[in-house]
């Protein structure tokens, strides 16, 4: 596991009204600060990769859809520099992952149906300054293949 990456399984409680589950909790320490909670839906087949944080560490949490989460460590001090890691995340695998700042992170929406993420950051977006490097799905250097391998 790429150093300073926490993947959390969530425990699922039903009954006859539904379910619930617990995706953060102020003492687990996941984040070190909150700074803004955010929520996207992307469409079936689409990959959203990759970029990075240099000041904001991230949690995602996909409560629909499921989703391939992809992570790669940029950060040359790390013991784990240059290592790739792949989290099935989604209604099939409710789970949390804290994704570090200078790790690098994209996610395909796998299935037919949308993917809904929400992710809470320790810093909250800022237009004039934002936080956020952009890399190629394709980049050369992560050399990530989104393709699905059929068994």
């Amino acid at each position: 596991m790429i150093e300073g990456v926490i993947y959390k399984q969530l425990k699922k409680f039903c009954d006859d009204r539904g379910t619930f589950m617990e995706i953060v909790r102020d003492d687990e320490e996941i984040l070190t600060h909150f700074g803004q909670a955010s929520a996207s839906m992307t469409y079936p087949g689409v990959i959203k990769a990759f970029h990075y944080h240099k000041e904001q560490d991230d949690v995602w949490y996909f409560p629909y859809g499921n989703a391939q989460v992809v992570l790669y460590d940029l950060r040359e001090e790390s013991p784990t520099f240059q290592e790739t890691n792949v989290y099935y995340m989604g209604e099939e695998n409710p789970s949390t992952l804290l994704i570090p700042k200078r790790v690098a992170h994209g996610y395909r929406v796998l299935g037919e149906k949308s993917a809904m993420i929400v992710y809470f950051t320790t810093r909250s977006y800022q237009p004039e300054e934002p936080d956020e490097y952009r890399i190629p799905y394709d980049d050369p250097q992560i050399a990530f293949q989104w393709e699905t391998k059929f068994r």
